[in-house]
């Protein structure tokens, strides 16, 4: 036992039943441990910005080869496209098979507005395709590092990056220069990492505090529903997937257990970002594909949300008693297909883009939205640790499918005969100094 509560993992599920426990038995004040949770979140993005543009940079400058970094940016949209059909297709077909919004026989005349008010304002932030392209443009090169837009952030690092390629030689010193800072970044994020157990416990304690566990009671089918098929798509279409670039699904889920506790307590998956770049880069996949697939992803991959977003309408329609022909499926999975691209970093992004999904399909009401606001947030953990699973398997694919991925190394630390991934953040310890 002293083994295991020394180590991160041990120390977060630790945390995680210490949070159920509060949550529970003094609800009051664990509602008052969310600052712990929102505190580590916040400490974890205030290094994204900088240390995606020091990844991405360093690694398209040590590439050398422009048209291979093009390649691998081609071959990832295909790759997000493809994957995130299958999940929003999973997704009707589940709702349509097992019904969970059958019987529940709403009136929508008696559904209080006022609950999605909020949300359906921010739908406001959802654009059309051409202003989401406009957008991924920063206005200034300062302002995508000030607002933490990682899209933007990461069209700045691309440019920067085949800038200090074509210049050569003489960019050498810059790109070392990159490179130290980026090292730096990743000490910080070594001290940072430290304190994940204390977020988690205030994260769980809060949503167990705050909603309790009896709200479950009423949408449990769809949470449980949800729940299975994100389970589901992880094990058999994405284990398939990493199958077929020759590795094992449950081999890779063990690698990055530390990291889908972190998330399953903060239901949020950028409280990882860095660390799950680094082991990547430590399975000896090359920094220049994980700097361009993981923060691409965030943005074009996000596969349990897409099953949220066409399970939820279709849960909604079914609890309002709202027929829906083979068209409006069509129009739900076109809509769908727009809307859940670029739906990280707006805030209550799920509602949000919810909203904007139903409001492009008339015959679904709405309001009908207000029925998962209860439960949104137990299902932000699977759509998390959904997300953060699905874009780790797409890195994997991608670099199998490039050729950059040593997979020798690949299988030492996926088997754990490999050395201690643990050293990744832990500063160095201070060299002995001789004896006399």
């Amino acid at each position: 036992m002293p083994a295991f509560t020394k180590s991160l993992f041990g120390q977060v599920m630790v945390a995680l039943i210490l949070g159920v426990v509060a949550g529970v038995l003094w609800p009051d004040f664990a509602a008052q441990m969310k600052p712990f949770g929102d505190g580590f979140i916040k400490l974890i993005k205030m290094i994204i910005a900088p240390l995606v543009f020091g990844v991405v940079v360093h690694g398209i400058a040590s590439a050398g080869d422009l048209k291979k970094v093009g390649r691998v940016g081609v071959k990832s949209i295909v790759y997000f496209e493809v994957v995130t059909t299958i999940a929003l297709v999973l997704g009707i077909i589940v709702a349509y098979v097992f019904g969970p919004g059958h019987g529940m026989n709403v009136n929508t005349a008696t559904l209080d507005a006022s609950a999605m008010s909020t949300y359906v304002e921010r739908t406001h932030q959802m654009h059309g395709a051409v202003d989401f392209l406009l957008a991924i443009i920063p206005s200034t090169f300062v302002g995508a590092f000030a607002n933490g837009d990682i899209l933007q952030v990461l069209v700045i690092a691309v440019l920067f990056g085949a800038a200090l390629s074509l210049i050569g030689e003489r960019a050498q010193p810059v790109t070392h220069l990159i490179e130290l800072v980026t090292e730096v970044l990743f000490k910080i994020i070594g001290f940072i990492i430290r304190l994940a157990p204390l977020g988690v416990f205030g994260a769980i304690a809060y949503t167990v505090g705050a909603y309790g566990v009896g709200s479950l009671q009423q949408l449990g089918m769809l949470v449980l529903l949800y729940y299975v098929t994100v389970v589901f798509f992880v094990l058999v279409i994405l284990g398939g997937i990493l199958r077929l670039a020759g590795f094992s699904i449950l081999k890779f889920l063990r690698y990055l257990r530390e990291e889908l506790m972190i998330v399953l307590g903060t239901a949020s998956s950028d409280s990882v970002l860095p660390q799950i770049m680094r082991k990547l880069e430590h399975m000896g996949i090359k920094d220049s594909t994980v700097g361009l697939v993981i923060p691409t992803g965030y943005s074009f991959n996000l596969d349990a949300f897409s099953i949220y977003l066409t399970l939820a309408t279709v849960f909604i329609a079914q609890a309002t008693n709202t027929p829906l022909a083979f068209g409006d499926l069509l129009l739900i999975l076109g809509v769908a297909l727009l809307t859940s691209k670029g739906a990280h970093g707006v805030p209550g992004s799920a509602i949000v883009v919810l909203a904007a999904t139903l409001s492009a399909v008339p015959v679904i009401p709405v309001i009908g939205l207000v029925l998962v606001l209860s439960v949104d947030w137990f299902m932000g953990m699977a759509r998390a640790l959904g997300n953060l699973i699905g874009n780790c398997v797409a890195t994997v694919v991608i670099a199998a499918w490039e050729g950059d991925i040593d997979r020798a190394r690949a299988h030492r630390v996926l088997d754990g005969t490999a050395e201690d991934e643990a050293a990744l953040f832990n500063p160095e310890p201070e060299p002995e100094l001789p004896a006399a």
